[in-house]
């Protein structure tokens, strides 16, 4: 133990950064906080928990402070004679928020993400080809085919778009599945592909009604997917997952290669689309301020409700440090069981030592 040092006293501050923002596992940061108050304090000081979610969603970029919900805020709470300052505590709420949104990250829950159905570029028969239908598995319920079908065009560049809203105004998307309609009814029962898929998410412009057309900010746009002339449900994984803030989904179909032997005519048809994903509500929300994409993530704390708040020190004496880590240590000995439990398949139980961590001397040091 001789040999070894505490490298965050040792090395220079951009050395040690770098050497942090290496960790790429939230759990691994959870860790890092709980090594000594020293280290705690860095990983808030520096925003590393915010540095890490913006490494796995640039979406994040827009968000312009954050909020928790329910309850007062911890301004408030500390009352008069406190010794935080203004600034560590926005910075220990941004921690706190960006700490429990790269835990949500972990989750590999999958779920169809789609709320309702906002509208299609053009219908050929409505409402019984209408993009409702695209939201039901099968292309025959209840004794009808089920689909959505474009109007038809002679020019085969001609695209058409699908616009669904999604369960929540923050989402995380991994993939998009649609599956082309095959007209049993048709001579030769051709299918109504497009050539290629590429999708759009984004939001809503002032004032925010996903209603009304044409009014939508698109904040990502994915690569193009060719589409095959097959009756099956074609899978689209995009590149990366894709924070989606504001809700809002679109799918552009690129190309048509059936043509109608009725009128001749090119169509698009889709029998059903799936968005697979994750939402991160009710724990999270995105309050969109503008129509740059601007917009203020708000939290609601893990374990906590209106009225289940833990303690802030409102004294100054010696006994102030002690306090402020308490709330930190609780906080952070449930995220790292949890983070750990996830990592292992198992359940981990609580085996944190309160004790252990009161007394000043104690580190965990490194070897360099």
């Amino acid at each position: 133990m001789e040999s070894c040092m505490d490298f965050l006293s040792r090395l220079d501050y951009d050395t040690s950064l770098k050497i942090l923002k290496c960790l790429d596992d939230p759990a691994d940061l959870v860790r890092v906080s709980c090594v000594s108050r020293s280290w705690r304090h860095y990983v808030i000081t520096n925003g590393l928990f915010r540095q890490l979610c913006l490494r796995i969603f640039p979406q994040l970029s827009r968000a312009v402070c954050v909020a928790e919900l329910n309850g007062l805020g911890q301004e408030e709470r500390a009352g008069v004679g406190t010794s935080y300052s203004t600034e560590w505590i926005a910075r220990e709420r941004e921690h706190r928020v960006y700490s429990y949104l790269a835990r949500a990250f972990m989750s590999t829950v999958s779920m169809n993400c789609i709320a309702k159905t906002i509208g299609a570029s053009s219908t050929d028969n409505f409402p019984q080809e209408s993009i409702d239908n695209t939201l039901e598995q099968g292309d025959n319920i209840g004794g009808r085919f089920s689909y959505w079908s474009s109007s038809g065009q002679n020019n085969p560049d001609v695209p058409e778009t699908l616009t669904y809203e999604l369960i929540s105004k923050i989402c995380v998307i991994t993939d998009i599945n649609i599956q082309p309609f095959l007209a049993h009814f048709q001579m030769g029962s051709p299918i109504y592909s497009a050539r290629s898929v590429r999708f759009k998410m984004g939001h809503p412009k002032a004032p925010f009604d996903p209603s009304a057309e044409g009014v939508f900010i698109w904040t990502y746009t994915s690569p193009e997917f060719p589409m095959t002339q097959e009756n099956r449900l074609q899978k689209f994984r995009l590149p990366e997952p894709v924070l989606c803030i504001g809700g809002i989904l679109q799918i552009e179909l690129l190309g048509r290669v059936q043509r109608q032997e009725m009128d001749g005519l090119l169509y698009i048809c889709v029998s059903y689309v799936e968005v697979l994903g994750r939402s991160l509500s009710p724990k999270f929300r995105a309050e969109v301020l503008d129509p740059s994409g601007l917009f203020v993530l708000k939290s609601q704390p893990l374990g906590t409700s209106e009225n289940e708040y833990p303690e802030i020190p409102t004294d100054n004496d010696d006994d102030d440090d002690d306090d402020e880590m308490q709330t930190g240590e609780i906080e952070f000995r449930r995220i790292s069981n949890e983070l750990r439990a996830q990592a292992l398949g198992e359940a981990v139980e609580d085996d944190w030592d309160e004790d252990e961590y009161e007394d000043e001397d104690f580190e965990v040091e490194y070897a360099l």
